[in-house]
């Protein structure tokens, strides 16, 4: 049996007023953990404030993870569209950033995306019936696994998988920090998903703008109706291998330098 579990935030019941000596020291290191936790957290709640390049942020959320943790590896995946992209590696894997990918619901790490649920295996992951093997990936041969969902509004923007070489239980704190990491970072890949789209949309809001002056240009000039203009568009593009707003671009200018006075 792997141990397959998900796992949600609980109440510590009171501590008693007598403690032994061992538990006072026990007590102090885990207040010292949780300041620390408490402080990494306030800095990435001020690195998102001040709008920090969402990579930068990931690299130091994954740092953290590790050294929280002490895990073997660390990834995070996005959500884009049906997809889950690798966007974040605690190892190299350079080469596979932004192009190892897998739909909703393949996979482990695509179940806890689907589900909205984390999943923690304690050994032998690759037996859990959802595990998918990346050849490209060799944290796959290990033996425990931990996979978190980044949420934002009940929305899912991404996951985060932790895995060890050896088998390795997730405690309760460890997981309710990465969750909480999940939350904070989960609201900033929100707002970067809005601001993408918002930018594309100008983008080809400005495109078609351009394309329609362009037209304009050589229905005067060539005294053709739009649709022919738009196949001369189409046609000089593919002669000068440039993309099509470039030669919009291109036709306009030589339109406003013609029409300046010598």
């Amino acid at each position: 049996m792997n141990g397959s579990v998900s796992i949600h935030a609980t109440t510590k019941p009171a501590l008693p007023a007598a403690l032994t000596f061992g538990g006072s020291m026990d007590l102090l290191a885990e207040q010292l953990e949780t300041s620390r936790d408490m402080d990494f957290l306030h800095e990435i709640g001020h690195r998102l404030a001040a709008a920090d390049p969402i990579e930068s942020i990931m690299d130091r959320v994954l740092d953290f993870i590790a050294d929280l943790v002490r895990c073997d590896s660390c990834l995070v995946y996005i959500a884009q569209g049906e997809k889950l992209v690798l966007r974040a590696s605690r190892n190299p894997h350079s080469d596979l950033l932004n192009r190892l990918g897998l739909q909703m619901g393949e996979g482990i790490t695509g179940w806890v995306a689907e589900h909205r649920q984390t999943v923690a295996i304690a050994r032998h992951a690759w037996t859990d019936a959802r595990f998918l093997m990346f050849n490209d990936l060799p944290e796959d041969r290990f033996e425990a696994f931990l996979s978190v969902p980044i949420l934002c509004r009940s929305r899912v923007v991404g996951v985060i998988n932790l895995q060890h070489r050896q088998p390795h239980h997730h405690t309760e704190r460890e997981i309710r920090v990465i969750t909480t990491i999940g939350f904070l970072v989960g609201a900033e890949l929100e707002l970067a998903r809005i601001e993408s789209e918002r930018m594309e949309m100008q983008r080809q809001l400005e495109t078609r703008k351009i394309m329609e002056r362009a037209k304009g240009i050589i229905q005067r000039q060539l005294q053709v109706d739009e649709e022919n203009a738009y196949l001369t568009l189409q046609k000089l593009s593919r002669q000068k291998r440039r993309p099509i707003r470039e030669i919009a671009e291109a036709i306009i200018l030589g339109e406003e330098l013609r029409a300046t006075p010598a």
